[in-house]
């Protein structure tokens, strides 16, 4: 789940790096700061990805991208796509972590006896 969390915002952060070179000609400089603050915040939100308070940052920072496509209306159809991918990292993340915990409740098959087996 981290990883794939980890791998959307990162785009993401390449992706403001970019829709702040778009506004910089055509809007004022708190437009720029807000960018950079949203920027900064998505580099946070990956370190915290271990804990809640991450996925929920992560979440407020992909309304925050859509408020930023009002400033760069190009933006919003690549902000849709990375919130579709948000959404499948938390959904499928959960499933891949589900998995991983049933796995590791069976125990490793070779250290079962072999009237186990």
């Amino acid at each position: 789940m981290r990883v794939l969390g980890s791998a959307v915002l990162s785009m993401e952060f390449l992706i403001m790096g970019f829709a702040m070179l778009l506004a910089k000609d055509q809007h004022d400089s708190s437009v720029i700061i807000y960018g950079a603050v949203v920027m900064f915040l998505m580099i946070y939100a990956i370190r915290l990805l271990k804990k809640r308070s991450g996925w929920i940052l992560g979440s407020l920072l992909q309304l925050a991208m859509t408020a930023y496509s009002f400033v760069v209306p190009s933006m919003a159809i690549i902000n849709i796509l990375f919130m579709g991918l948000w959404v499948a990292a938390i959904i499928i993340g959960r499933k891949g972590e589900a998995a991983r915990a049933a796995l590791l409740a069976q125990g490793n098959p070779a250290d079962r006896k072999p009237s186990e087996k």
